[in-house]
């Protein structure tokens, strides 16, 4: 798993090969916090399938905006350069996967 910012966020997210699930998230937020182990995990457990990158919403205003942020955390699908899915709060391993498995999916 890691981190984009305004600055090479193109370069890791739009620009990959892989499906790239994207978590929109900040250090205040309790949350965020509490999704990042299960995030961790499925980095590895999903690493030839797809790549989970992380965006601290303060520190990159400017990507909360172009991606419409109103409410983290917010995890969105990018296939090929172009937004497929996301969903918003806190969502159990469960959904997760389901979330994943539907909008990743095998290519």
């Amino acid at each position: 798993m890691r981190n984009a910012t305004e600055q090479d966020f193109d370069e890791i997210v739009m620009k990959n090969d892989k499906p790239v699930l994207v978590d929109f998230w900040a250090p205040w937020c309790a949350p965020c916090r509490a999704l990042a182990p299960t995030l961790e995990e499925m980095a590895k457990e999903y690493a030839e399938e797809m790549e989970i990158v992380k965006v601290d919403i303060e520190a990159n205003p400017k990507l909360a905006e172009r991606f419409e942020v109103r409410g983290i955390p917010l995890l969105m699908v990018v296939k090929n350069g172009v937004e497929t899915a996301r969903t918003f709060g806190t969502v159990s391993r469960s959904r997760l996967d389901a979330f994943v498995d539907t909008h990743i999916g095998a290519e």
